[in-house]
């Protein structure tokens, strides 16, 4: 027989729990249609670095990793992923053996969050430098994707175009050690900030910025000989 007193105390400590886990994110859900809203959906400090949809992308397409978050067991986790932005979806993958992934596809709230440093900013006081830079929070909830060998291929191909059509088929033994998981990108529940020019004061000392970015080396060889047309293209500088 069912014990339904056993069973109504198991579903309080389950909703309880779920409580705490959206109160602990700041996070919370709208009646009437499920969409994850946040009192950290806005910017509050600067609002005039908040940015658009557009440069939203652009530093989802630029950035090569980002760091997921979420709470477990009441204490924060995170942990930086390799990503690609796929439309109105990133696209992560790991391990089916890492406890913690397994969580967050269970439908666990999650921030995903990516930075880009431009440069740095230099005054003539400490208080006064600053670095140029564009960001981006994502919230929302994680769906795992059954086409894992898809993800794969997306991810592989921003990471280092053309690979994909270099190496052979991804086995079933692969796909399977595989976890594919997409965080969608909803309107309301992501923020795009960015910071541009000098250091926004006068002076009379030298003041200016440092310009930063990312590039590539040329590749150190471990076996065979001559590295793929992909892999050399990465250290080549691009087309003027």
């Amino acid at each position: 027989m069912t014990d339904w007193g056993q069973l109504r105390s198991s579903f309080v400590l389950f909703f309880f729990d779920l409580r705490e886990l959206y109160r602990l994110s700041g996070m919370r859900l709208v009646p009437d249609d499920g969409r994850m809203t946040s009192p950290l959906d806005a910017l509050t400090r600067k609002p005039d670095r908040a940015t658009d949809r557009d440069a939203l992308d652009d530093v989802l397409d630029e950035a090569k990793v980002g760091t997921l978050s979420t709470v477990v067991d009441g204490l924060p986790w995170s942990v930086p992923m390799l990503f690609a932005r796929d439309g109105d979806h990133i696209l992560l993958h790991g391990s089916t053996g890492a406890g913690a992934l397994r969580y967050v596809a269970a439908g666990a709230p999650v921030t995903f969050t990516v930075f880009v440093m431009d440069g740095l900013v230099i005054a003539d006081t400490l208080f006064d430098h600053s670095a140029n830079y564009r960001s981006a929070v994502v919230r929302g909830v994680l769906e795992q994707v059954d086409d894992a060998r898809s993800v794969l291929e997306v991810l592989s191909d921003k990471l280092i175009p053309g690979r994909v059509a270099e190496v052979r088929e991804t086995t079933r033994k692969e796909l399977a050690a595989t976890v594919a998981l997409r965080l969608p990108i909803v309107d309301g529940q992501w923020i795009a900030k960015a910071r541009t020019g000098g250091p926004g004061i006068e002076s009379e000392e030298w003041t200016g910025v440092v310009p930063m970015r990312t590039v590539y080396d040329e590749p150190v060889t471990y076996s065979g000989e001559t590295p793929p047309d992909s892999v050399r293209a990465l250290a080549r500088p691009p087309a003027e």
